[in-house]
């Protein structure tokens, strides 16, 4: 079974009266780039969450965050008084030595400057039973995302199977086509020199280069090649994660088959059907990126 790139994750858990969080999210990318936003508590550890996340999710642009929330006084701000304390006098000495009119509502002012009002992290120091906590939160969390992996990529397969089912099917709508074309070929051959007054051949000559002339338009083995690329995309799904680049590979190789058989496609009916083809198959080359 395929998995995606796409996921995303959260988890969160109580300890001493404050909230730990994490939440992951992860998109395409060629290899795993990783970025993370570790609350300083937990810094000394942000080397140990890297190498989790980057074992359960070995690729993909991944963006980790684990903060703490305080929980006390209902979860409400702190106020830091020594910053007031500091505005207020700046203000006072300002308006004085400016002749600036002081303000009517000191409060209203104070809260709006910087730093005043903050949800700020918990300072202390980390103990292994915080740790264990914030650990269990991490592996939730990134437990989510790799669920969330999961479920996208059985829809990927079902729309893989989909799209690869049309194509098939399409390419056996070519055959009754192609005996068609080979006697139009002959038909206008045959009409052209008819055309020409007095026209001297060998028929036997011209039979030959009708041959040669037909084979070149076959499209036996890029049909056969097609219906082989066909049945390998569907086994390498069957593979497990981890296939994407190889998925990917096995659709270029079939988009050369489309486009030769297109070039060889002398006929409206047929171009058209090659057309229905590439369109199918550039649906599958956009999705195959978001494969693991």
């Amino acid at each position: 079974m395929i998995l995606s790139m796409t996921g995303y994750g959260k988890a969160s858990a109580e300890y001493q009266g404050k909230k730990i969080l994490a939440e992951v999210k992860s998109l395409n990318s060629k290899a795993l780039d990783l970025s993370t936003r570790v609350a300083s508590v937990y810094r000394e550890k942000e080397m140990e969450v890297r190498a989790m996340i980057t074992q359960a999710l070995e690729r993909g642009k991944v963006e980790f965050n684990l903060w703490t929330e305080q929980q006390d006084q209902a979860g409400a701000c702190p106020i830091n008084d020594e910053l007031v304390a500091a505005y207020y006098r700046q203000m006072l000495d300002i308006s004085k030595k400016y002749g600036i009119p002081e303000p009517d509502d000191y409060w209203h002012t104070l809260v709006r400057m910087p730093d005043v009002l903050s949800r700020g992290e918990v300072q202390q120091e980390l103990t292994e039973e915080e740790w264990q906590v914030a650990r269990e939160v991490v592996q939730q969390a990134v437990g989510q995302l790799v669920a969330f992996r999961k479920q996208e990529g059985e829809a990927l397969q079902k729309k893989f199977e989909e799209k690869l089912d049309n194509i098939a099917a399409l390419l056996s709508s070519i055959e009754p086509y192609e005996k068609q074309r080979v006697e139009k070929i002959r038909q206008r051959i045959m009409e052209g020199l008819a055309a020409i007054p007095d026209v001297q051949y060998d028929k036997n000559r011209l039979e030959q280069e009708m041959i040669y002339y037909i084979e070149k338009l076959d499209i036996s083995e890029e049909k056969q090649r097609l219906a082989n690329h066909l049945q390998y995309f569907r086994k390498t799904m069957q593979e497990g994660h981890g296939q994407g680049k190889k998925l990917g590979f096995i659709a270029q190789e079939m988009g050369r088959e489309i486009n030769t058989t297109g070039s060889k496609s002398n006929l409206a009916e047929m171009q058209n059907i090659v057309v229905k083809m590439k369109d199918e198959l550039e649906q599958i080359k956009e999705q195959v990126l978001n494969v693991m």
